[in-house]
């Protein structure tokens, strides 16, 4: 070999190490390592395997031939069904008459001129293989893979070095000997990081589990909630990836930009957890640790019967006058007023479950009866006179709070750049597009896409959701007409819902989250009269 060929591959060995450590997915870093490694020794096949989990065998992860066009594993899309080479016998004696077993046990290199005059090794699984194929198997130059702290996690094996000059065959030399154990180490590295870093996000992620477990077990109203928005979030990035019409068309996600969406759409109400449980579960009006509207029977039915004792004694005081008909109008009177009271506590009632927004007429009502009776503390009237929903306006700000809650949380955290923007997703999902929202007040040109689809998909399963204490799911034409006057009203990009129609991502999520009631005429939805009603999408 010249000095300028083997500066020549120096130079590629170290742009191949660069490569290496850049290269994200597994699959694609140990078929490149593998090319590498044919490339730099000018090898004609080639086998990487890996160690498995339990340290035991060597598992086949690629194979490659050039002059047969024989490729398994990796981006060939032909799955490798080859068995494990197991490191130990069945007597427990090490393996080594298996030349790649050899080298992962003992951690040392085995470079072989001819397989056909080795003595040391076992090669009739090559030879049998050299027969069915016409091929002829020679030199071989096996490398163990080892990581920073000296253990073997795989083998790579090159085998027929050709010369450069004709092609021929020719055993392994001492550079390419020295060459591939330098790119062995170089990838042993980049696959050990690789794996460091899935670790590091498996246990990122757990951790998010961990927490939207800890929700749930807080409340079983939220835990869902948590689940199912990132489904959705993702659906509707993903079609609108696709969109490639309008303001959109130019949006795309990378495999990183995916799963910071993911990340912030798994942590959006992370801030719950400072949310006090009694404000999250409140499924009526009077709710607090118990619905303080027994408390309220309990009044009219003490009222009740006082009202029955006076009428008794007035009753007792005319029998010496002996006026039945006098006291027939008081039971009467007795029973009108026990009556209205029966009508106003049934009123109460209905109001309590908050399940229908107050008209102004039975605002008043709830007011009548406070002022004409004693049934009603100053708290339960306030808390009665909720116009909508179940909560009153010191609830709703302690329930909105959260998000303020989930941005501070996340700016805590010290994000790597592929997940710097997980605060402005998972904090813009209450903002709206006319500004009006919280808790920054952000208008639409402020927000970036990923946190507007994040806004629809939250809103969306909030409205289908069947696990709120205070409201049973809506249907589809329900929840769709909603989200309709939302994008026309300025709460929600009109844009993004315009695709969330179009791609049917309102379908999809419904078959696999929803009850088949909540399915209703799907003919209702239509996408043409919902991009009608919404106006026409902004360009």
């Amino acid at each position: 070999m010249t000095e300028g060929d083997l500066l020549r591959r120096l130079e590629q060995l170290n742009a191949i190490g660069v490569a290496l450590s850049k290269e994200q997915n597994i699959t694609n870093l140990l078929e490149s390592i593998l090319l590498a490694a044919k490339a730099i020794t000018q090898a004609d096949g080639g086998t990487l395997y890996r160690m498995n989990p339990e340290r035991t065998a060597l598992r086949f992860e690629i194979l490659r031939t050039d002059s047969l066009n024989f490729a398994m594993g990796g981006s060939s899309g032909r799955p490798i069904h080859f068995p494990e080479i197991p490191l130990q016998q069945a007597d427990g004696t090490p393996n080594d008459s298996h030349v790649a077993a050899y080298a992962a046990i003992h951690a040392r290199t085995v470079n072989i001129a001819s397989a056909y005059t080795e003595g040391d090794f076992d090669f009739s699984g090559t030879r049998t293989f050299d027969q069915k194929t016409g091929y002829c198997s020679e030199s071989f130059l096996t490398v163990p893979m080892k990581d920073h702290e000296g253990d073997v996690i795989g083998v790579l094996q090159l085998i027929n070095a050709q010369r450069s000059s004709d092609g021929a065959v020719v055993p392994f030399s001492l550079a390419d000997q020295n060459l591939a154990e330098s790119l062995a180490s170089q990838a042993a590295i980049a696959i050990t990081n690789r794996h460091l870093i899935g670790q590091l996000e498996g246990l990122f992620e757990s951790f998010i589990k961990v927490l939207n477990l800890a929700l749930d077990e807080k409340s079983p109203h939220t835990g869902g909630h948590c689940q199912r928005v990132p489904a959705l979030t993702m659906m509707l990035a993903e079609a609108v990836c696709l969109h490639q019409e309008g303001v959109l068309a130019g949006f795309q996600m990378t495999d990183r930009d995916r799963y910071e969406l993911k990340i912030a759409s798994l942590l959006h109400d992370c801030g719950k957890v400072t949310t006090p449980v009694h404000v999250v579960d409140k499924a009526t009006k009077l709710q607090t640790l118990f619905d303080r509207i027994a408390l309220i029977d309990t009044r009219f039915e003490v009222q009740k019967r006082d009202a029955e004792i006076a009428m008794l004694r007035a009753q007792l005081a005319l029998r010496d006058v002996h006026n039945p008909q006098a006291e027939a109008d008081l039971q009467a009177e007795c029973q009108r007023q026990q009556t209205a009271m029966d009508a106003d506590r049934d009123f109460l009632r209905v109001v309590n479950r908050g399940a229908e927004s107050m008209k102004d007429a039975d605002l008043q009502r709830v007011r009548t009866i406070s002022e004409k009776s004693n049934v009603l503390t100053d708290d339960e009237l306030e808390n009665l006179l909720i116009r909508a929903g179940t909560l009153n306006t010191k609830e709703r700000e302690i329930i909105n709070h959260h998000i303020v809650a989930t941005i501070k949380m996340l700016e805590q955290l010290p994000w790597p750049k592929h997940l710097k923007n997980v605060p402005e997703y998972a904090g813009g999902h209450h903002e709206r597009m006319d500004g009006k929202g919280y808790p920054k007040g952000l208008t639409r040109d402020q927000m970036s896409i990923p946190a507007r689809i994040m806004g629809i998909a939250d809103i969306f399963e909030a409205l289908t959701a069947r696990d709120r204490p205070y409201k049973q799911g809506m249907t589809l034409s329900q929840a769709m007409g909603i989200m309709q006057k939302f994008s026309a009203n300025g709460h929600i990009d009109p844009d993004i819902f315009a695709v969330f129609v179009q791609e049917k991502v309102y379908l999809r999520y419904a078959q696999e989250f929803l009850e088949p009631w909540q399915i209703d005429d799907l003919h209702a939805i239509n996408p043409l009269d919902t991009l009608n009603a919404v106006g026409k999408p902004q360009t």
